[in-house]
C-alpha cells in the first residue's frame, strides 16, 4: 500500500510540473528553457512513479534514459516515442546555467511540452492498471 501511495505522490508531482509546462509563456520574462525544465521534471517524475509502482529503486538522477532502462529490466516495454523523452533529459542540467547552450525556441518548447504529455499519460496508465 506504501507504494501505491508513494506513485501517487510522485505522479502528483509530475501533473503539477506539466501544468507548469501547458501553461506557457503567460508573462513575457518566461523563458522557454525553464518552461522545457518543467518538461523534463514531469517526465522524469512520471517514470519514478511507475518505478515505485512497481517497487523498484532509483537513484537520485536526472537521468531519463537510466530510469527508462530500470522499467525496461522489470519486463515493460517502452515504447520508442516513450524513449524520445530521452532528450529531454539535456533540460535538466545543461539549459539551467547561462551560456551552455543555445536559446530555446518556442517549436523546440512545443516538442518537449508533446514528449513529456505521452510519457506521462503512458506512466499513468500503467500505473492505474497495475492497481
Amino acid at each position: 500500500m506504501r507504494n501505491e501511495s508513494l506513485a501517487r505522490i510522485w505522479l502528483k508531482r509530475a501533473k503539477s510540473n506539466l501544468q507548469i509546462a501547458k501553461a506557457g509563456k503567460v508573462f513575457e520574462d518566461i523563458l522557454y528553457e525553464d518552461l522545457c525544465f518543467d518538461c523534463e521534471q514531469a517526465v522524469e517524475k512520471a517514470l519514478k512513479a511507475l518505478l515505485v509502482s512497481i517497487d523498484v529503486s532509483f537513484p537520485r538522477t536526472h537521468s531519463i534514459g537510466h530510469l527508462i532502462e530500470l522499467i525496461e529490466e522489470h519486463s515493460i516495454i517502452v515504447p520508442d516515442e516513450i524513449k524520445d523523452s530521452i532528450s529531454l533529459t539535456a533540460y535538466a542540467v545543461s539549459t539551467r546555467y547561462p551560456g551552455d547552450f543555445e536559446p530555446v525556441d518556442e517549436q523546440e518548447y512545443q516538442e518537449a511540452l508533446e514528449i513529456a504529455k505521452k510519457v506521462f499519460d503512458w506512466a499513468r496508465k500503467i500505473i492505474e492498471e497495475g492497481k
